[in-house]
């Protein structure tokens, strides 16, 4: 399962480390240098409120969906026909729902006018999500991998020939971005459908009451988790939006730290989408999951490690180099945002197991204490602290969030000890954060110094053990793994 896993993370993570970076750093961050932190900002907030309600989307269909394919895959024909007929049934209900919160809150015309697109693109990704939770449930990693930057390719083309060439004439408005959005949604929502239909063999939407209540019974602990993580994960911006005089700008300055904070964890998130399938088969066909979670762990965790570091010590210069305005201001936000950046990436691993071992009531009760100490933290830090509270809030949020999986996981799935691997990464980061301090004292380009700190970072994760080539090398080599190698090779259990 470790080659395998490594295999197709490799394959993932090349596609999306060839697109999506081009996308946030060449076509987003252009796109908000050329409208402005408060153009920007009003969009930025209205997105993520697009998301708040986004629940009423897929109400967990999809993990659900993802974790029963990897299961069952023979249950797909008949889950594809009623699925289909329900998504397009609870997209009315979001779109209403949405409008009606809208209002409530205060957002006028000119918001309104936005948020209508946003609504439409929400509906398309997540029947995206949808059809890629089928696909790789039935283990087709390659094409779950290709499908995932399909739609940023698209998006891509279209936006830069809207920045770059003036086909339309005019400045570039905040309007064309979102509708490049919508053009790409739907071609990868075309193909997608496509490939899932051929593997279903045939499909007739349907509302099926009975089968709707199964589903609803099921998923609803996946839909409670993903709409309280929804929250306290993206309703900073919201709040930053509707509490200042200033918001709009404020959540544009926050939008600059928040981007380079999203573009790192989409890593994370990438591991996540190949774990719970192989989680989900291996729980279910009562395979032991510490290895392969150890495994990866250690392997998100030391590139994880190193990027945030490096991005602390070298903050201002980073933003220097992408923003055209409030730079000092988002640096210090980046700051805070890349120790969360750290937990975060935590919660990628230790939560999707969680899920894929249906661990949802504990996953939803840690999820509630998250929300509730985020929203109380905004409440009294953004008055005071504007940008720079959100994020504190946002890190002491996800600190809490890790501690609390981190007890779950070694309690339910009842791992081993490992004092000597945590001691090793602890270590392992204390000297990063000193070699990053000890760079910065030196006299040359600091980008050759950022290269510096993460090439040596590398080679003493290799050398002290947390990254083995051998190991990851051997599982390239043809014939069966040998599981029980794991204690040995990383010297770790006592």
């Amino acid at each position: 399962m470790k080659k395998k896993f490594v295999t197709n993370l490799i394959l993932l993570l090349s596609l999306n480390i060839l697109i999506k970076p081009f996308w946030v750093f060449g076509i987003d961050r252009t796109v908000q240098n050329v409208v402005g932190a408060g153009e920007y900002g009003l969009y930025f907030s209205l997105f993520n409120f697009s998301l708040l309600l986004n629940i009423l989307l897929d109400f967990g269909i999809t993990n659900f969906n993802n974790r029963e394919i990897s299961r069952h895959p023979k249950v797909l024909p008949g889950y594809f026909s009623n699925i289909v007929g329900l998504k397009l049934f609870l997209a009315v209900i979001y779109g209403i729902v949405s409008f009606l919160v809208a209002m409530i809150i205060g957002y006028e015309k000119v918001q309104m006018s936005l948020l209508l697109p946003l609504i439409f693109n929400q509906f398309l990704a997540s029947f995206l999500m949808y059809l890629r939770s089928n696909i790789s449930g039935l283990q087709m990693f390659k094409t779950d991998s290709f499908l995932s930057v399909l739609d940023r390719v698209v998006m891509i083309l279209l936006c830069a020939i809207l920045l770059w060439t003036g086909i339309l004439g005019g400045e570039f408005k905040i309007e064309w971005f979102i509708y490049a959005q919508t053009v790409a949604y739907l071609l990868a929502v075309f193909v997608a459908f496509v490939i899932v239909l051929r593997k279903a063999n045939f499909i007739k939407p349907r509302l099926n009451l009975v089968f709707i209540r199964r589903i609803m019974r099921k998923s609803y602990p996946f839909a409670l988790l993903t709409i309280l993580m929804s929250i306290y994960y993206r309703v900073d911006s919201v709040m930053l939006e509707r509490m200042l005089p200033d918001g709009a700008v404020q959540a544009g300055i926050y939008a600059q730290a928040f981007r380079i904070l999203d573009a790192f964890t989409m890593f994370a998130f990438l591991f996540a989408t190949l774990l719970l399938p192989m989680f989900s088969r291996m729980i279910k066909k009562g395979e032991p999951v510490e290895e392969l979670s150890v495994f990866s762990f250690l392997l998100l965790m030391i590139p994880v490690l190193i990027v945030s570091v490096s991005l602390v010590f070298y903050r201002l210069e980073f933003m220097e180099i992408l923003y055209n305005e409030h730079t000092a201001e988002s640096s210090k936000i980046l700051a805070v945002l890349m120790f969360a950046h750290i937990f975060v990436s935590i919660t990628y691993i230790s939560g999707t197991l969680l899920t894929a071992g249906g661990h949802l009531s504990a996953l939803n009760i840690t999820a509630v204490s998250g929300l509730v100490l985020n929203v109380v933290l905004n409440i009294f830090l953004i008055p005071k602290y504007h940008a720079l509270g959100s994020a504190s809030a946002s890190l002491l949020t996800q600190m809490l969030v890790v501690v609390i999986q981190s007890v779950l996981v070694f309690r339910l799935f009842k791992f081993g000890n490992y004092q000597k691997v945590l001691l090793k990464l602890f270590l392992f980061t204390l000297f990063v954060v000193v070699f990053a301090w000890i760079s910065t004292q030196m006299d040359f380009s600091y980008l050759l110094r950022i290269f510096i700190v993460m090439t040596v970072s590398m080679i003493v994760a290799m050398l002290s053990g947390l990254i083995r080539i051998r190991v990851l090398m051997s599982l390239f080599q043809p014939g069966e793994e040998k599981p029980a190698s794991f204690k040995e090779r990383f010297n770790s259990r006592s």
